[in-house]
């Protein structure tokens, strides 16, 4: 047995259980890969968008050179099309190394850390990482609740994590009551709204007017190339904030965090104005198909503003694992206290049609 002293915080560290890849299940349940949907991970099933595509193809010739350590190309871009500086962004290796970077910046051993129940899993992981206490707040209809998020605040608070919409529950947090939160939370709290899906809402709270501002120095929105762009396999997020919050998490951030092919796909994918149409309408037409589906089958759902669709359907387990071995990857719940739910993302007309057909027979529906 090893005699290094490891940090004690490991011990309870909760663990992210990411879903299974395509040729991993193939393996399991003896199905050829090619016959395999997913519709586990909230990805955009329309692909990454062609552009993109090319642009990375590009970079491959250049793969003995390092990335630009700073990504000034592609921060210049994302700045111009967000109405803010380059000095506003920090790039990240997925949101998740965002994530990260505040537990690095803002937390210490013995820090309260303010989160809603059924949010994002990693934000309690990066809590326990640097030894933070995790202060839960009940959900309220499996949504926030703002009044209850402030009240929970003490002045050992340091990070209050909200995913807007969330996940896995796919709730919106209304404008005015953003606005309230952001009104009265006290200014040594640090407000990470994570917005990895905001790109599919009609009408979202303008939070980079608060960056623009410049009156929220306590402010860090989080923001992603994974869901809508399509390119989770490059892991690539960026954080917005202030110039001196971004300046004092650039310390923590690793050299070359984000590879050559990253910064070229993401930057070509920033003009592919039709792709990301054409994602929003695939998505509102299938996000509604199942909808109407479960309502007919009269099972419970949460209504969604996402990719995705989280559904009751009895014994998680079972019926995940039933639809599993017919060559359908759901997400079960019941990591998140919802044993009896699936989270179900969004497909193209036909995996959702799939998906239907094979949860009737397993349902007996």
């Amino acid at each position: 047995m090893s005699s290094v002293a490891l940090n004690p915080n490991l011990d309870t560290l909760p663990v992210y259980i990411p879903g299974k890849p395509i040729e991993e299940v193939a393996r399991e349940v003896g199905l050829d890969a090619a016959s395999i949907v997913k519709l586990a991970s909230n990805e955009n099933p329309l692909g990454p968008s062609p552009k993109a595509l090319a642009a990375m193809e590009q970079v491959l010739r250049n793969l003995h050179l390092y990335p630009d350590g700073n990504a000034f190309y592609l921060k210049r871009k994302l700045a111009e099309k967000l109405g803010v500086e380059p000095a506003n962004l920090v790039l990240g290796n997925g949101s998740n190394e965002i994530i990260e970077f505040i537990g690095h910046a803002a937390l210490q051993p013995g820090d309260e850390v303010v989160v809603s129940q059924y949010c994002f899993a990693v934000y309690p992981i990066v809590t326990a990482l640097f030894g933070a206490k995790l202060v839960t707040v009940p959900a309220k209809g499996f949504g926030s609740d703002i009044p209850g998020l402030l009240a929970a605040i003490t002045p050992r608070t340091k990070v209050l994590f909200l995913a807007n919409p969330n996940n896995p529950t796919g709730t919106l947090t209304s404008n005015a009551d953003l606005a309230k939160l952001l009104a009265e939370v006290p200014p040594h709290v640090l407000v990470a709204l994570d917005e990895a899906y905001v790109e599919f809402l009609d009408e979202p709270f303008d939070s980079l007017a608060l960056i623009r501002a410049g009156r929220h120095p306590n402010v860090i929105l989080m923001r992603t190339f994974s869901k809508i762009f399509g390119l989770a396999g490059l892991r690539l997020g960026y954080g917005i904030a202030a110039p001196a919050l971004v300046s004092a998490i650039e310390k923590v951030r690793q050299p070359f965090n984000l590879n050559s092919i990253a910064q070229a796909g993401a930057l070509a994918a920033l003009e592919d104005g039709d792709h990301l149409a054409a994602t929003r309408e695939n998505n509102r037409r299938g996000r509604d198909y199942l909808e109407a589906t479960f309502r007919e089958w009269g099972l419970e759902y949460v209504p969604s503003a996402a990719n995705f669709v989280l559904v009751r359907v009895g014994d998680g387990a079972r019926v995940f694992a039933e639809l599993q071995r017919r060559g359908l990857i759901t997400r079960p719940m019941a990591s998140y206290q919802l044993p009896e739910w699936l989270r179900i993302t969004v497909g193209t007309q036909a995996e959702n049609e799939r998906f239907v057909a094979e949860l009737r027979v397993v349902l007996g529906k």
